[in-house]
């Protein structure tokens, strides 16, 4: 089955976007090779690009103190288990703690370097990281793998705080969606949305046996998503036959 999320608002892409450059650093650091450690540096600098928003942290702060309130209102009920309850509450207080003792934009450390900011400026312009525009970082790159880890792990330890509560907040919303299936006729689908709850997040499993891609869309009021076919040419067609698949919706 493979798995496709669709967020309903702006905070929570940013928060999909930040977790999958986070999930793609923490896969490329641990490796040797200088190719990944130069991809795993630019992909430092575009979650730092992300970071700079202005209202990220306190948006993301807001998130965690308002997790917090509604999930110890469980406290008491027979049916919440009370250990996974304060283990998950615990978890929540320490990200606030971290990200709200940590001064400034998560990263923003980093801009004091001027040797990460040449290659960051670079990097932007294509092939701009050849070895004779930036011999340091050249040299760099043919050090021993286990001195660049250290100085990549010890530079991603800027956007952690960040990291750990972005995971968090994803975790709570995607376990409070129950998933149901579904049947998409002729290749298309549309649900009305219950009137009084705000969605922020759409997750659709499909079997990768069917070869269909879905193309999801919604808003406040309804969901709809068109199941669709690559050609040879790589062009996306409706496919109209009926499939399933399986749909939650979280809160």
């Amino acid at each position: 089955m493979i798995l496709y999320e669709y967020p309903f608002n702006e905070r929570i892409r940013t928060y999909l976007r930040l977790e999958h450059l986070f999930g793609r650093l923490g896969q490329l650091m641990p490796r040797d090779a200088p190719l990944d450690h130069h991809f795993a540096l630019i992909t430092l600098f575009e979650a730092m690009d992300v970071c700079a928003r202005a209202d990220l942290k306190s948006d993301v702060l807001k998130d965690l103190d308002k997790q917090k309130s509604h999930l110890a209102s469980y406290r008491g009920n027979p049916a919440v288990s009370e250990a996974s309850l304060e283990t998950m509450l615990a978890s929540l207080d320490e990200a606030f703690t971290q990200l709200s003792q940590q001064h400034g934009k998560p990263g923003h450390e980093l801009t004091d370097n001027e040797w990460l900011m040449a290659i960051r400026s670079r990097a932007v312009i294509p092939g701009g990281t050849c070895g004779f525009d930036l011999p340091a970082y050249h040299a760099w790159q043919h050090g021993q793998p286990a001195a660049r880890r250290a100085e990549l792990h010890r530079w991603a330890a800027t956007l952690a705080p960040m990291a750990r509560a972005i995971a968090l907040l994803l975790q709570i919303l995607r376990d409070s969606g129950q998933p149901h299936k579904m049947m998409a006729t002729a290749g298309q689908f549309q649900q009305t949305l219950p009137q009084g709850r705000s969605f922020q997040l759409l997750r659709l499993r499909i079997d990768e046996s069917t070869q269909l891609i879905p193309e999801i869309s919604g808003n406040r009021l309804m969901v709809s998503v068109r199941l669709m076919r690559q050609d040879a040419e790589g062009k996306l067609h409706l496919a109209r036959e009926d499939a399933p698949f399986e749909l939650a919706l979280c809160v």
